[in-house]
């Protein structure tokens, strides 16, 4: 009785497991979605584009400047931009990296000049310049002009010297007294006036190339007009005597005849208002005073115009 209970047990067991279907079973769980969690990024700060510069107004294409435009007079300006050389009628004109330049016109200049300049394209621009005639102090004498001194034994003195003074004018310095505005090297009374002339029965004489100061005595002090460098320093000029050449730059120089003693020496750069010599009589004078004289080139100029009257 008890095994065949147990063997219809088993069969029932056996017969419910086969009767179980694939969609009988019990359903399989999905799997589970998980969620991702993207990183909070901190905004990005964006700055407007920095406007970029105006560009600088370019200069006009012409010649700038002013001064003195008369007769021994002188002038300061700037080239056109672009230029690679400039010319004042056949004199070069040296200028800076910014292209200004000094320039001067002789006593007997004509009433109008022309500056030139070449571009660096090739183009030419001109610009006249008008130079006012001046009135010279010109005095008439009734008499025979006497002849300078010819001798055989001065003209081998006087060469050498004049080569000096020539060779001291045509260094290049570097010197930027051109640039200022000069002073006066000493004060006195104006014995002898730039551009004053004898006439001799028609026949005009050597006009005279400087400014006569006096001071009535030797050994009064006399500065640097303007800052330069010294070019010539002698004692023993035939004419001059003892004879100091400052150069202020671009072809401008001061001459100091006649001195009494020269405190400077050739190289040394000085400064304007610097004690450089005392005033004297030395070389061929009637008296003691200072001759001061300013050349630009091959130009005389006029120092009065440098300094005023006053």
């Amino acid at each position: 009785m008890i095994r065949r209970l147990a063997g219809a047990s088993l069969l029932t067991l056996f017969g419910l497991a086969a009767c179980t279907t694939a969609d009988e079973r019990a359903p399989v769980p999905e799997p589970k979605q998980t969620s991702v969690v993207q990183p909070v990024r901190a905004p990005v700060e964006t700055r407007a584009p920095t406007p970029a510069p105006s560009p600088a107004p370019s200069r006009p294409e012409v010649f700038s400047f002013d001064g003195e435009l008369t007769q021994g007079g002188w002038i300061r300006g700037r080239v056109p931009p672009g230029t690679v050389s400039a010319t004042l009628e056949d004199t070069e004109l040296a200028f800076d990296e910014e292209g200004y330049f000094f320039a001067a016109f002789d006593r007997d200049a004509a009433t109008q000049a022309v500056l030139a300049a070449t571009l660096g394209d090739g183009r030419v621009i001109r610009s006249p310049v008008a130079v006012a005639p001046r009135d010279w102090n010109l005095e008439r004498v009734d008499a025979a002009r006497r002849p300078g001194s010819s001798s055989e034994a001065f003209r081998r003195r006087r060469a050498p010297e004049l080569e000096r003074i020539y060779l001291a004018r045509q260094q290049e310095t570097g010197a930027q007294g051109w640039r200022q505005d000069f002073v006066w090297p000493v004060r006195g009374r104006i014995s002898g006036r730039f551009g004053s002339q004898r006439i001799y029965r028609g026949e005009p004489g050597s006009y005279h190339t400087g400014l006569d100061i006096a001071t009535g005595e030797s050994g009064t002090p006399f500065v640097a007009p303007a800052d330069g460098v010294v070019v010539l320093a002698v004692d023993n000029f035939s004419l001059e005597g003892q004879l100091l050449i400052i150069d202020h730059g671009q072809g401008l120089n001061s001459a100091f005849l006649h001195c009494s003693r020269i405190l400077v020496r050739e190289g040394e750069r000085v400064r304007q208002g610097q004690h450089i010599g005392d005033i004297g009589a030395s070389g061929r004078t009637t008296g003691p005073h200072l001759h001061w004289g300013l050349t630009w080139r091959d130009s005389r100029l006029d120092p009065l115009l440098f300094v005023g009257e006053g």
